[in-house]
């Protein structure tokens, strides 16, 4: 299976490469879970498995975007409190334009990451709810030595292997 070459466009975008090295910069010395390329991918894989089990027909090309592109404004909240959803698809729309995106397709995936921390999207059976599951499913909390420490309540962690 091909992401696409706007997908591989979109990784060589001398803007997200910016934004991946803001994050990275931003969470140097963070103990918790990273923003960054590893889970960009596992929120990627999440959702090409969750779309073929849910036979949803989302094209392929379309959820790697939006996982790509879901948290490059991360660095934006930890800087000045913006919401990193709102912050990642204001920088994702030029890129997706620049890689050759359709307005509509952009719209779309745009949408998605800005609503993939809003619950109420999590049941729909669309991009925005693929993006919320396989953002939420992304986190081995089980796995991760920090896991006592950190702020997100027993019932959003993944502390049981679900997938």
């Amino acid at each position: 299976m091909f992401a696409g070459k706007r997908n591989n466009d979109l990784i060589s975008h001398l803007d997200y490469k910016r934004y991946l090295g803001y994050n990275e910069e931003a969470e140097k010395e963070r103990k918790f879970c990273h923003h960054d390329m590893g889970h960009f991918l596992d929120v990627a894989r999440i959702a090409m498995i969750l779309n073929a089990d849910e036979e949803y027909g989302i094209e392929a090309e379309m959820i790697y975007a939006a996982a790509l592109l879901h948290d490059i404004g991360r660095w934006e909240q930890y800087e000045n409190g913006t919401d990193h959803a709102k912050a990642s698809a204001r920088l994702a729309g030029p890129i997706l334009k620049d890689c050759g995106f359709s307005e509509k397709e952009s719209t779309l995936i745009v949408s998605a990451i800005e609503t993939h921390r809003d619950k109420s999207v999590s049941a729909q059976k669309d991009l925005s709810g693929l993006l919320y599951r396989a953002d939420k499913l992304s986190r081995a909390c089980f796995a991760c030595k920090a896991e006592s420490e950190c702020n997100w309540k027993d019932d959003k962690k993944n502390l049981q292997l679900l997938m």
